[in-house]
């Protein structure tokens, strides 16, 4: 039977968390889940085994953190669940939606409609106003904003009456939060967050993820971040350690503490 965990015990988590391992059940409560994931780049002996065989179900309106040692596969678990690479082997099923099955045009496509991302770099473009940076997914996609949605992220995220300035006349936080504006404006089913307060001092990084978490309890988004540190990690509702491209542990209601000691014996360390 496939592993179960109980949900976090989390008094603000407004969707409770749970992950399991194992063939794919077709459960409407998951967001997102892979199934027996591989990736190998290059071949012979140059090959390196980025994943070894990943099965993971991640619920719908939870925030799961990624953690591991440099080389443990975080960032390609990331780029192969939000379908930015192709797995070697293995499915990524968003949804109901198998990714692996699509050609690279609705792969595209579903990137922009189904799934965020936010990078530790804002990825904003200098010469457009911060709702043009927002709405630009949607222009891309020939779609036009709804004022009310417009209005109502902006506000969620802090940044009422800064629609009009350019990202040069905002801080990394307020830039970090029109990234996160962006990602939300098309109302993904997934945010996926790579590092994104890897850039950030502390007070704002603080800032930052208090807003991802609050994306998660009060709208019911679901949120996968890779980050390096534990108090991010803390944020989240569960925390996924990898090690050597394989699923080490999973950890549920996390703190900084917890997750420290967990890394200090992961991989080799073990």
């Amino acid at each position: 039977m496939p592993k179960k965990f109980a949900p976090a015990d989390r008094a603000t988590a407004a969707a409770p968390s749970a992950h399991s391992t194992g063939p794919r059940t077709g459960n409407p409560d998951t967001a997102i889940r892979l199934d027996g994931v591989t990736k190998v780049y290059g071949s012979g002996a140059n090959a390196v085994h980025a994943l070894r065989g990943i099965d993971i179900a991640i619920t719908r309106g939870s925030f799961t953190a990624v953690m591991g040692p440099s080389g443990s596969g975080k960032s390609t678990f990331l780029h192969c669940a939000a379908g930015l690479d192709r797995p070697s082997g293995g499915t990524v099923t968003l949804g109901d939606q198998e990714l692996t099955a699509l050609g690279e045009t609705a792969l595209t496509r579903m990137r922009r409609d189904r799934i965020g991302f936010v990078f530790q770099a804002y990825n904003l473009i200098p010469s457009l106003t911060v709702e043009q940076n927002i709405t630009l997914p949607l222009r891309l996609a020939g779609r036009r904003a709804d004022a009310a949605r417009l209005a109502r992220i902006t506000d969620q995220v802090g940044l009422t009456g800064r629609t009009g300035s350019r990202p040069g006349e905002l801080s990394g936080g307020q830039q970090q939060r029109v990234a996160i504006a962006r990602a939300l404006i098309t109302g993904p089913e997934v945010v996926f967050g790579d590092e994104p307060t890897g850039a950030l001092d502390t007070m704002t990084a603080k800032e930052v993820l208090g807003l991802l978490r609050r994306t998660v309890d009060g709208l019911g988004q679901t949120v996968v971040m890779v980050t390096h540190d534990p108090v991010a990690a803390a944020y989240a509702d569960a925390v996924l350690f990898l090690a050597d491209g394989q699923i080490a542990d999973t950890m549920l209601a996390p703190t900084a503490e917890r997750v420290a000691d967990r890394m200090s014996r992961l991989g080799a360390w073990a």
